[in-house]
């Protein structure tokens, strides 16, 4: 669905210290924005911001970034982040293809990818952030035996995205085909897995560790 363009968002969003808007003078600098030698956890395509405020208000010891790409959307996650009072979150709209070009070697201790576009058609593959292109793009920047945490509704690329991160060096250290009726304590939803979880759609889960 196109969005409505939002003047105002990209204003909102540069008055506020929590939205970095140029990202790439921040590179291999991130522990000075934070001020703060806590490790660094990403989360890609962060939509609306329920996940990632909700994360940092739990893990006040560990720095925050989402990333997303339209001010229509982040402008949203800027004030769920507001409304928790956290200090340890950044976000940046960026696309994502560009991520390796804004955080240097070892700065990203763990990567979030929640509900990522699945792109089902063979010829559009590539663009998946769980395909072996990106994955190779991340090992620029995350730390030996980082996690990459991994949550979708769709079985294809699920399945699709086992095989791509074992091609890139990465072990399955924990996967459940329901999350929702699984073991795994640490979940915190985003707005897209409350909405399905409550119909009962199944959320597929698994943590990549780079070896």
């Amino acid at each position: 669905m196109r969005l409505r363009k939002k003047w105002w968002a990209r204003p909102e969003m540069e008055a506020s210290p929590l939205v970095v808007t140029n990202p790439r003078e921040y590179k291999g600098k991130w522990i000075e924005e934070f001020k703060n030698n806590n490790p660094i956890h990403l989360e890609l395509g962060c939509g609306r911001g329920q996940f990632i405020s909700r994360k940092a208000f739990v893990n006040n010891n560990i720095n925050f970034i989402g990333i997303d790409l339209k001010d229509e959307v982040l402008v949203y996650a800027l004030r769920k982040v507001e409304k928790e009072e956290v200090e340890n979150v950044r976000l940046i709209p960026l696309n994502i293809a560009f991520v390796s070009e804004i955080f240097d070697e070892n700065e990203i201790s763990r990567i979030y990818i929640n509900f990522c576009n699945p792109w089902p058609k063979l010829r559009h593959n590539k663009r998946r952030l769980t395909h072996s292109k990106f994955l190779t793009e991340y090992k620029k920047f995350i730390k030996p035996a980082s996690e990459i945490w991994f949550k979708t509704d769709d079985k294809c690329l699920f399945e699709d995205s086992q095989k791509y991160f074992k091609e890139c060096g990465f072990e399955i250290k924990y996967i459940t085909y329901d999350l929702g009726s699984s073991d795994f304590k640490e979940n915190i939803q985003t707005e897209y897995e409350e909405k399905f979880s409550k119909i009962g759609m199944n959320i597929m889960f698994l943590i990549a560790k780079l070896k």
